[in-house]
């Protein structure tokens, strides 16, 4: 199975994913790692305030950031190959990289989801 390093900018936590404010782009990276952990890929993720060690101790990043600064954050490198630099991937990158197979809705499931009328949480009645 893949190993996915993650390398995040300065944030005030491990995720980003705090406060009253949240960037909705690190939000969605959080749960596409969490998607990824799920299926069996060793995902480690550091941040720069937290754990400056890591991002000196790998040669690829180190180099990126001697290069571009904090523009080259975030970083991923899957398997010790840099695969993202500077943005957060998609899920379906992340996905492709590390090998792990996607599973979709079925078109004829997706149709139906698409074309069922909505009733909230009440049943249809508008009366909770």
């Amino acid at each position: 199975m893949a190993r996915v390093e993650i390398f995040d900018p300065a944030m005030c936590c491990s995720t980003g994913v705090c406060g009253t404010d949240v960037d909705p782009t690190l939000s969605r990276f959080a749960a596409d790692v969490a998607w990824l952990s799920s299926r069996g890929v060793e995902v480690d993720r550091a941040t720069l305030s937290q754990e400056p060690a890591k991002f000196v101790a790998n040669a690829a990043v180190r180099q990126a950031l001697e290069i571009d600064g904090a523009a080259a954050l975030p970083m991923v490198v899957v398997d010790g190959a840099v695969k993202a630099k500077g943005h957060y991937p998609s899920r379906n990158e992340l996905a492709t990289w590390a090998e792990v197979p996607r599973t979709a809705i079925p078109l004829s499931a997706a149709v139906a989801l698409a074309s069922a009328p909505a009733q909230g949480c009440c049943g249809g009645t508008g009366c909770c």
